[in-house]
C-alpha cells in the first residue's frame, strides 16, 4: 500500500498552497478571461446568452411533464427550453446562432430526481445544484483514494481535492451545471459500496447514475464480465440493478407511454445538431482515429478477460475501474471537456504509482512527462492569464484566452496510453502473475528487519 505523507518534501505545506493558487487562479481565469470573452463574442456576433445551465433543460422538462402532461421531447418544449437557456428560441435563418438546440435528451426517469424541484424557481435550483456537485466531486476524490487503498496523509488528501476542484475540465462542468459531474460522483459511491462487498446498494445507484446511459455503459459491460467470473458470490448487484432499472422503466411507460422510442428519436436528432465526435475522431480525424479507437478498445477488452477473476476488493480491480473509465472518455461519441470527471480515478492511480511507472522503462517515462506537461499546462496558462487579465488591458489577454484549452483534448489519450502501455508491459515483460500483482500494488508487504 502505497503512502504519501509529504507530497512536496521537504515542505508539506507546499502541496495545499499550490493547489490553492490553482483554484483560485483558475476560477479568476473562468470568470474574468474565459467567460468575458465569451460575452464579448456573444455582443458582437449578436449571439444569445441566458441561464446557460445544462441542468435548465431537464428541469423545464420535468416540470412540463409532471405538471402539465406536456412531451418533453416536443419541439414545442425545446424552443421554451431555448428561451431559458440562451435568452430566446434559436432561429435557424441567424448564422451566429448556436447550433445545439438544447432538446430533452434524457431517458424520462430523470424526471423522477428532479420531482422534488419542479415547485421551486430554477435560480435556487441552480444555485444548490452547483454545490451539491462541488461537494459530491470532493466526496468522489476521497472515496477513489479509498478504492485505489492510497492511504494518503490529510494535506495530500486535501491537495488532491483542491486541485481536482481547479482542474478547468471541472470548472467547467461546475459552471454548467453539468449531470455528467452527478454520475461521476454517483459511480464513486458504487463503487466503493463493490469494494466494501454492499452489491445490492451498488446496484441500485448503478441503476440511477444511467439517466446518462453512455457514461456507465462501458462500465457495466466490464461488471458484467467480472460476474460471470464467478456468479454465485457476484450475481446480487445485477439483480438489483435490474429490479431498479424494471422500476424506472416501468414508472416511465406509466408516466408517459411509448417514451423509449421518443427518447432514441431525441437521441439521434442530439447527435445531429450537436456533430458530436469522439476525441480521437476530432484530433486526428477519420478513417485514421477509427483504427486507433479499435486498437485501443481491443486492448480494453482484453486487460478486462484477463482480470475478471480478481476480487472486489483488490487493487486489480481498482485498475480495472480506472482504466475502463479513462477509456469510456476516449472511446465516447462526444469530446465534452466536462466528461473528464471520469478520468480522475485513472489520473490519481497514475500519480500514485508514479515512481515505479517511472522506473519501468523509457516508454512509460516519456509517456508520463507528456501527461504531466498536457495536465499542468492549464493550470500554468490559466492562472497566468488569470493574473494578466488585472494588469494588461482587456483586448490584450482577450487575444489569447485559449491558451489554457489548447492541451484539453489530448489529455484523455496521454491518460489511455499510459494506462494501457503500463498494464501490457508489465504483464509481458515478466511472469504474469507476480507483475500485475507488482504493478498494481497487490505484492505482500516486505517485512520488516
Amino acid at each position: 500500500m502505497t503512502k504519501l505523507g509529504n507530497p512536496l518534501r521537504p515542505h508539506s505545506w507546499m502541496g495545499p498552497v499550490l493547489a490553492i493558487l490553482c483554484v483560485v487562479g483558475m476560477w479568476t481565469y473562468l470568470q474574468r478571461v474565459l467567460i468575458g470573452h465569451q460575452i464579448s463574442y456573444a455582443e458582437a456576433h449578436d449571439r444569445p446568452r441566458g441561464n446557460l445551465s445544462d441542468l435548465y433543460p431537464r428541469w423545464l422538462g420535468a416540470r412540463e411533464l409532471l405538471l402539465h402532461k406536456r412531451n418533453p421531447y416536443g419541439a414545442d418544449i425545446s424552443r421554451e427550453i431555448q428561451a431559458g437557456y440562451y435568452g430566446r428560441p434559436l432561429d435557424a435563418s441567424r448564422a451566429s446562432d448556436p447550433k445545439d438546440e438544447q432538446g430533452f435528451a434524457y431517458p424520462i426517469y430523470a424526471v423522477f430526481f428532479l420531482a422534488p424541484t419542479i415547485g421551486l424557481h430554477f435560480a435556487m435550483v441552480q444555485r444548490s445544484f452547483f454545490w451539491i456537485l462541488v461537494l459530491l466531486t470532493c466526496v468522489s476524490v476521497l472515496f477513489w483514494l479509498k478504492i485505489l487503498r492510497w492511504s494518503a496523509a490529510r494535506s495530500s488528501q486535501a491537495s488532491l481535492v483542491l486541485f481536482t476542484l481547479g482542474s478547468l475540465a471541472i470548472l467547467q462542468g461546475l459552471k454548467l451545471q453539468q449531470i455528467s459531474l452527478l454520475v461521476a460522483g454517483l459511480l464513486s459511491v458504487a463503487m466503493l459500496l463493490f469494494v466494501r462487498d454492499h452489491l445490492v446498494t451498488a446496484g441500485i445507484l448503478l441503476g440511477v447514475t444511467t439517466i446518462k446511459p453512455q457514461l456507465v455503459l462501458p462500465l457495466l459491460c466490464w461488471l458484467t464480465l467480472w460476474t460471470f467470473a464467478d456468479w454465485r458470490l457476484r450475481y446480487r448487484w445485477v439483480v438489483s440493478f435490474l429490479l431498479t432499472m424494471a422500476i424506472l422503466c416501468a414508472g416511465s411507460e406509466w408516466l408517459m407511454p411509448h417514451w423509449i422510442p421518443r427518447f432514441w428519436q431525441a437521441v439521434r436528432d442530439y447527435q445531429k445538431y450537436t456533430a458530436n465526435m469522439s476525441i480521437m475522431d476530432s484530433l486526428i480525424g477519420t478513417p485514421v482515429s477509427w483504427v486507433l479507437q479499435v486498437i485501443a478498445l481491443a486492448a480494453m477488452v482484453g486487460a478486462c478477460w484477463r482480470e475478471r477473476g480478481q476480487p472486489a476488493n483488490s487493487l486489480a480491480f481498482a485498475f480495472m475501474l480506472s482504466l475502463v473509465l479513462a477509456m469510456t472518455v476516449l472511446l465516447l461519441p462526444s469530446s465534452s471537456t466536462y466528461n473528464q470527471v471520469l478520468l480522475i480515478p485513472a489520473l490519481l492511480l497514475l500519480v500514485k504509482d508514479r515512481h515505479n511507472i517511472w522506473r519501468r522503462s523509457p516508454a512509460t517515462r516519456v509517456l508520463f512527462a507528456v501527461l504531466a506537461g498536457l495536465v499542468c499546462w492549464p493550470w500554468i496558462s490559466g492562472v497566468a492569464l488569470a493574473v494578466l487579465s488585472f494588469i494588461l488591458p482587456t483586448n490584450s489577454v482577450d487575444r489569447v484566452w485559449a491558451l489554457p484549452t489548447w492541451t484539453l483534448a489530448p489529455i484523455p489519450v496521454a491518460v489511455g496510453a499510459l494506462m494501457l502501455v503500463n498494464y501490457y508491459q508489465t504483464t509481458f515483460d515478466t511472469p504474469a502473475a507476480s507483475t500485475r500483482r507488482r504493478m498494481l500494488g497487490d505484492q505482500p508487504p516486505a517485512q520488516e528487519p
